[in-house]
């Protein structure tokens, strides 16, 4: 899950070097955080959170085909 976090965020980003996800173990889910260059948060983001909302909405799809739950922190 974190390789298509990496994957969707280096295709919308200037600066694809720069993207940085780590992974987090909460218990009964995995929260992942996504940072980019600070030019590049508004194209993550998009129009009034869609785009990200699309990635939060990929990623749980993601992890409920693999049994668990997931969370994106952007930022």
């Amino acid at each position: 899950m974190k390789e298509l976090i990496e994957f969707m965020a280096r295709a919308l980003v200037d600066y694809p070097d720069e993207v940085v996800v780590e992974e987090e173990d909460a218990g009964d889910h995995l929260v992942f955080h996504l940072k980019v260059a600070e030019s590049d948060m508004g194209k993550v983001i998009g129009k009034q959170g869609r785009i990200a909302n699309a990635m939060r909405t990929l990623l749980k799809v993601a992890a409920i085909r693999k049994g668990t739950k997931a969370i994106l922190e952007i930022g």
